[in-house]
């Protein structure tokens, strides 16, 4: 009896360490496949579990959240969506994350492990702190502008403070309420095959990820190199360039829509854009030189965060010296985002300095304390402080008696450059409306704002000055309320156009979100400061063609 005792209690501890074992198997060698398997529902259980931290604009949350009562308990919810969806993107439990809602993740989520009150902290109790909140760069007044100015056209904004890359507005239009994309359920399904089928793109972060074209905007590149390069010693003297210009190697001939273009200097050049000018001085600075100029200003570049990723602007290094020209003028295959140009605004502005571009300030536990802070960094040096100095006389000029008049504001410094980049087979496509600018009041030791604005198929014929006409006031507006925010900051002794940096949000409580705040009273419609001067004296003129219009 003894012996069958024995094997009986040999057989239950060897099936005891095959459950172990097992066990063992199942959490720690199988647990992260289980754990991604589709039909494990606990992560997204506990992930939605309790409410997300907040995205917060000037001291403002402009997300919440919602019990809904089901399985997936906290819904996200947005203030003014479309105004910032570019910004915070969508939080679904359907699709996913974009944008700071995909970025800054773990800290909404409260799964990141600097939340925890002590290291290891979440992994000993198997617990998650609440929601972190995110404290975003952007400035309402101006993300409003933008949002006002563009109207619903197809387009983007961007604007920076040139000597921090602090993101100050972030606009992409049309935009979507990302709320409708929140929870689960066939209105969702429907919400996500109506926005992803629309043929305007809603979703599309046009100031991040969509490239098109610079035109005539690229031209501060081209000069920036011409002036690096020795190309151009003084910007005032001809440029013995002729007009019409025939584009090197073949018979075609580059126009003007500008008068007066043929033997001009590059600051009359720049001042009315003229192409033939602009793709001379490409071809002579050469394509290595013009590549290498391109790319300190950010061009083929991959690695840009912000945090979101940035789709890459491109600079061909394998050109023919046709191409060259055409490139030099921001035609070709040249691409840049709006985020690039501001880029190319700001260092301008910043004595040929770029300032790491970022749209996080700080992040902050759900009691307020700071959890991490965005440093500013240099993120490139696109030019010397003495081609940039004169880049900003150059640019202050167009605007002053040039292609950029509607960018003007009275009591401010404004600099700025027009482009109409054309498009679509042989050119035919209604141009893209560019214009990128930047602006100091008169009593400020520096620019407060960088801008650029990219208006998609411009209602403009070939003949108007389309960027100067349908993308400057957009930017003027954006401008002249970063000038309003400096000043007020000015006078009350707290950070200009960068807000309350420094002071960390009061503590918030966790739960269903409040009432929705009352919507902002609009701004009164601007009025155009000035007019488009006069043309110059009538020069002769090239044939009418196609590529790097003003």
């Amino acid at each position: 009896m003894i012996r069958y005792i024995r094997r009986a209690a040999a057989l239950c501890l060897l099936l005891l360490a095959a459950l172990l074992v097992n066990a063992v198997r199942v959490m720690l060698v199988e647990a992260g496949e289980l754990d991604a398997n589709p039909a494990n529902r606990r992560g997204s259980i506990a992930r939605w579990a309790e409410p997300r931290g907040e995205i917060v604009v000037d001291g403002k949350p402009v997300t919440g959240s919602r019990d809904s009562g089901e399985q997936l308990r906290w819904e996200r919810t947005y203030r003014r969506g479309p105004l910032y969806a570019p910004v915070t993107g969508y939080a679904s439990q359907t699709y996913g994350t974009t944008m700071v809602e995909h970025a800054e993740d773990g800290i909404l989520a409260g799964t990141d492990p600097m939340l925890a009150p002590l290291p290891l902290w979440n992994d000993l109790t198997r617990g998650r702190s609440p929601g972190g909140d995110v404290v975003t760069t952007i400035r309402a007044p101006m993300q409003e502008a933008a949002y006002r100015g563009l109207d619903g056209k197809r387009g983007a904004v961007v604007a920076l403070e040139p000597s921090s890359g602090r993101i100050l507005a972030l606009v992409s239009s049309p935009s979507y309420e990302p709320g409708v994309l929140s929870g689960t359920g066939p209105d969702v399904k429907d919400a996500w095959t109506r926005l992803t089928t629309s043929p305007n793109q809603p979703m599309l972060n046009r100031a991040l990820r969509q490239t098109y074209p610079p035109g005539s905007t690229f031209k501060i590149v081209t000069a920036a190199a011409a002036l690096d390069a020795g190309v151009v010693r003084d910007v005032d003297a001809p440029t013995d360039t002729p007009d019409p210009f025939v584009l090197p190697g073949t018979r075609q001939v580059l126009p003007n829509s500008a008068r007066g273009c043929e033997d001009a200097s590059l600051a009359y050049a720049l001042q009315w854009s003229c192409n033939t000018v602009m793709a001379g001085l490409g071809v002579d600075v050469g394509l290595a030189g013009m590549v290498e100029a391109a790319e300190r200003f950010g061009f083929d570049d991959t690695t840009l965060r912000v945090p979101s990723w940035v789709a890459k602007s491109t600079f061909d290094r394998d050109m023919s010296p046709d191409q060259l020209a055409l490139s030099s003028i921001g035609q070709f295959n040249t691409t840049a985002t709006p985020l690039q140009m501001a880029m190319v605004a700001a260092a301008v502005a910043n004595t040929g300095e770029i300032a790491q571009p970022y749209l996080v300030d700080r992040t902050t536990t759900s009691g307020g304390a700071t959890v991490d802070r965005t440093p500013r960094r240099t993120h490139r040096q696109a030019m010397s402080p003495s081609t940039a100095l004169q880049l900003q006389r150059l640019m202050v000029k167009a605007v002053d008696e040039g292609t950029g008049a509607n960018a003007a504001i009275p009591g401010a410094r404004v600099g700025g450059k027009t482009g109409t980049a054309q498009h679509g087979l042989g050119n035919t496509g209604t141009p893209y409306a560019w214009f990128i600018a930047w602006a100091q009041a008169e009593d400020s030791g520096r620019p407060a704002v960088a801008v650029a604005v990219v208006v998609e198929d411009a209602e403009a014929s070939r003949t108007d000055i389309s960027g100067g006409g349908s993308a400057a006031p957009i930017a003027r507006d954006v401008m002249r309320e970063a000038l309003r925010l400096e000043a007020e900051s000015r006078a009350s002794g707290t950070p200009g156009a960068r807000g309350t940096r420094g002071t960390d949000p009061p503590p918030r409580p966790h739960g269903p979100p409040g009432t929705r705040p009352a919507p902002r009273p609009a701004d009164p419609p601007a009025t155009r400061p000035r007019t488009i001067p006069p043309s110059p004296p009538p020069r002769p003129r090239g044939a009418p063609g196609t590529a790097g219009m003003p």
